[in-house]
């Protein structure tokens, strides 16, 4: 995890969209943090999607995340299919890093797919 080290938390700091963050899960593990940074940083909870060092070739909605993208010491997975909400206190600081814009995309869509959520035709009132 390159210079990684884990710090006291500043007041104010609240994971944001995109950070990949250790947690205090079934184990500690890295977790990218999904929801929207509006409620990241008012809500007690976040939405993120697990991650996890282990290949599961009979799901095809894990994309793979290559060692070194957002801080992550080996080849991992995003558990699309396992999308959770935690309590943000348990997010480990400083975040491992965040997710390159296109990468998160890629997840989007399996979580999109995973969940069965229609297409987005085009946003209104953004």
């Amino acid at each position: 995890m390159g210079n990684w080290q884990r710090g006291m938390k500043p007041a104010g700091w609240y994971p944001r969209r995109g950070d990949v963050c250790l947690f205090r899960l079934d184990k500690e593990r890295p977790a990218l943090v999904i929801s929207t940074d509006a409620l990241n940083r008012f809500s007690l909870d976040i939405c993120v999607v697990p991650i996890s060092g282990k290949e599961h070739t009979q799901f095809s909605l894990r994309p793979k995340l290559k060692a070194g993208d957002a801080g992550l010491n080996r080849d991992s997975w995003a558990k699309c299919d396992q999308v959770t909400t935690v309590e943000k206190n348990s997010a480990v600081y400083p975040a491992l890093g965040s997710l390159q814009r296109e990468l998160l995309t890629t997840i989007e869509e399996a979580i999109r797919i995973a969940l069965e959520l229609p297409e987005r035709i085009g946003r209104s009132g953004s």
